[in-house]
């Protein structure tokens, strides 16, 4: 783990506060060379400051964002247990965007697994220091007292101190050095591991929580914007002169123009300025815009599936090699090969991006729901023109984010309109915003084939991938998958094959590709994971019995050994191994919970898939049933997560039915697509997501003990979700899903599984 440093800062606090910093040092050379050095995501400044009031509040600064996921709450808890705090006294006060805390940037499931000793740290040092400062003005040892929630006991005598009352003095105590703090044992936490109320429900309970769209600002003005159909589109000719004519609606503007790469620029086009929401956007329905289409004009996304699995069935750049998979599927008794396809995803979060801007002389304050506050900062600095240090990012909660969110090209946009009408203006996508002109999760195709000996045995496993990759939005031209992204599902395929192949191919990116809800592992996982079920059905075997023997004895795997760059989520695999006996451990599990080899009704079907992802291993069991009418529906859902130490095993589940909800509702509709260069989906008529009565009547997880570090757990029960539901349709009728969704976006409520799309005998 890394090593901090505890350093007390010079800020603005209330009147005999007791505050605290720390310092989040690297351990390498380099870094204790520079002092304040890049670790971990961030500028190593002070990370995060805790605050104990006169009063007796705790309050913590929290540096990630807020949007379901319970960080809030978790962030406390980790915090609250080696301070000793009272729960019912800690507040929350979100961080604005600043190099100050440290990484921010809220995705990739790590706001834990980056804080977990961190934040202890924190909390164990004021409570030595609380302690202290009891202990000189009770004229006793230190060693004579001990905490309790929110205050200091002298052991013997049971004389009491609160923490309010300590505040002042324990801010003049010298702060203890780092290898002097005991955290405490697992046996003697209070809060980390149980489930703690959330701090967040209370407040949006009570309407007190200010989302990106609830910011109010005297003066406020309001805009939506006409963007170009196309990636690169321009405005040739405007007529506003109708839309200024609206009741309500103040100017237009024109936005800047967008040139590569795209980045997290606005896109350009023409916003309505209005005295209210509804007002600019009927002023942008009556603008008249010739657009120039740019160089996507001719991007059909049908035609692009076409051309992406022909370069799948051709070989490819390796990029990890165990054996000669050429020369074992050549000598194989049985030889197997598939194709997959997964189309363009979109995150449709339930509140879609909002962003609010003022300027003072030179400097510019932006409110928005955003999941990385410092990119914000810098993205508006760069489209305005202005110093960084100009900028000021306030974090509100956020309706949901899947990625999204950590894209501010909205908040950009916000701050251009707001110079240009010299007054506050709240910039909102509507939906159909949302939809036609976000950021993609990347199409792909994928290739497999596999070899098997005349006992079922595989011998040999290729897998070729091809997708526009995500750096592409940020690199113009580039076309290569990054290891980045092959080390989701990919490059990390743990199978204990003697000829195992990794291949890609390249493709071109026509819309902007960026990071969705478990990333590249959705696409990977759906394949790898199907295609081991048809190994086993090639082979005349149980699913779960053949994906443990694909994965093999109880192991450590590096994929660094075999030829693939694999980075691990950024953890070291010495601390964050690729267990294959916890991979194994979550799938025994869920098949207990599912009774799996229990007899089933006619026209019912169970299929498994497991992954891990993010440094969190889950195995997933779905049941189908299939009726005469070939009607589907998802009867029941299993999970099984090992994601090491869990701060709040409540909010985990939550966290794991969430993130199987949503990779089961992509599977079943979830799709975007392309003609002429354009987004054909624009709102819930044509892009829809799983509804409450087709979700699944039984929905069962089980967070397993761990006493390894902690991972991840708001992504990596996304990834299983698709394959689970594709085996259990093969179960139940005999039918191959290859090719997703199984059902198009533009199935209005019709269940019909012989109008699925992508069904293979």
């Amino acid at each position: 783990m890394p090593k901090y440093i505890l350093d007390r800062r010079q800020f603005v606090v209330g009147a005999g506060a007791f505050a605290l910093g720390i310092r989040l040092l690297g351990s390498s050379r380099a870094a204790a060379a520079a002092g304040l050095s890049k670790v971990r995501g961030g500028d190593a400044t002070p990370s995060l400051f805790v605050e104990i009031k006169s009063d007796g509040a705790v309050h913590l600064t929290c540096h990630r964002s807020e949007m379901g996921q319970k960080t809030w709450t978790a962030m406390a808890q980790l915090l609250a247990d080696d301070l000793d705090a009272d729960w019912s006294r800690i507040v929350i006060d979100q961080a604005e965007g600043h190099p100050k805390y440290g990484d921010q940037n809220t995705d990739g499931s790590r706001s834990v697994r980056r804080n977990f000793t961190r934040l202890r740290t924190a909390g164990a040092a004021m409570r030595s220091m609380l302690i202290a400062a009891a202990a000189k003005q009770w004229g006793v040892s230190s060693s004579s007292c001990h905490t309790e929630p929110g205050r200091v006991v002298h052991t013997k005598s049971k004389r009491t101190l609160g923490y309010g009352a300590l505040a002042a003095s324990a801010n003049a105590q010298p702060i203890p050095d780092e290898k002097a703090l005991r955290l405490k044992k697992r046996s003697e936490w209070r809060y980390i591991g149980k489930p703690a109320p959330s701090i967040t429900t209370p407040l949006l309970v009570k309407g007190e929580g200010t989302f990106g769209i609830d910011v109010q600002l005297p003066g406020m003005l309001y805009a939506v914007i006409a963007r170009p159909p196309q990636l690169y589109g321009r405005v040739t000719k405007l007529d506003d002169s109708k839309a200024r004519a609206v009741a309500g609606v103040i100017a237009t503007h024109r936005m800047p123009e967008l040139s590569p790469p795209a980045g997290f620029k606005p896109l350009g086009g023409v916003a309505v300025i209005a005295k209210d929401t509804w007002s600019a956007i009927r002023g942008r329905r009556e603008l008249v815009i010739d657009w120039r289409s740019g160089p996507n004009a001719d991007y059909d996304s049908k035609k692009f599936a076409e051309s992406m699995r022909e370069t799948a069935s051709k070989p490819g750049k390796v990029r990890r090699k165990i054996g000669d998979v050429d020369k074992a599927l050549a000598a194989a008794k049985t030889r197997i090969s598939a194709d997959y396809h997964v189309p363009h995803l979109a995150h449709a979060p339930m509140e879609p991006p909002a962003a609010t801007a003022r300027w003072q002389g030179d400097s510019v304050e932006c409110w928005a729901c955003v999941q990385a506050p410092q990119s914000a900062r810098k993205a508006v600095a760069e489209a305005c023109g202005i110093p960084v240090e100009s900028v000021t990012i306030h974090v509100t909660l956020l309706g949901g984010g899947f990625g999204r969110k950590s894209k501010p090209d909205f908040v950009a946009e916000a701050a251009l309109i707001a110079r240009a009408a010299k007054a506050p203006v709240k910039v909102t996508w509507t939906r159909e915003d949302d939809l036609q002109h976000g950021y993609y999760h990347s199409v792909s195709a994928q290739h497999f084939e596999g070899g098997l000996d005349a006992q079922g045995a595989c011998t040999a496993f290729l897998h070729r991938t091809v997708f526009p990759p995500i750096p592409s939005t940020f690199v113009a031209g580039l076309s290569e998958p990054s290891h980045g992204e092959l080390r989701l599902g990919a490059s990390d395929t743990p199978f204990a094959v003697p000829n195992l192949q990794l291949e890609c191919g390249d493709a071109q990116a026509h819309v902007r590709i960026g990071w969705l809800r478990s990333v590249a592992n959705i696409y990977h996982v759906f394949g790898v994971q199907s295609f081991a079920a048809e190994l086993a059905h090639a082979a005349g075997r149980d699913q779960k019995d053949y994906l443990l023997e694909l994965i093999g004895p109880d192991r450590h795997v590096d994929p660094n050994n075999e030829g693939a760059q694999y980075d691990n989520y950024g953890e070291s695999l010495s601390e964050f191994p690729l267990d294959t006996a916890r991979l194994r451990a979550v799938i025994e599990e869920v098949a207990t919970m599912a009774k799996w080899g229990r007899a089933l009704p006619k026209g019912h079907g169970l299929g498994i898939a497991a992954h891990r992802s993010f440094c969190s291993y889950v195995a997933t069991v779905v049941e189908v049933s299939v009726d005469a009418k070939d009607t589907l529906r998802i009867v029941g859902v299993w999970s099984a997560m090992d994601a090491g130490t869990v701060v709040n095993p409540e909010h985990t589940r939550s966290q794991m039915e969430g993130g199987t909800l949503f990779g089961l509702s992509n599977a079943l509709y979830g799709t975007i697509t392309a003609k002429n260069g354009a987004i054909e989906q624009s709102n819930f008529p044509d892009w829809r997501a799983m509804r409450m009565n087709e979700s699944p009547r039984t929905v069962e997880v089980k967070v397993m003990p761990s006493d390894a570090p902690p991972g991840g757990v708001g992504e990596p029960g996304t990834p299983p979700a698709a394959p689970a539901l594709a085996n259990a349709i093969f179960s139940a009728t005999g039918q191959r899903i290859r090719t997703l969704p199984i059902f198009g976006s533009d199935d209005r409520g019709r269940r019909n599984l012989l109008q699925a799309k992508g069904r293979q005998p």
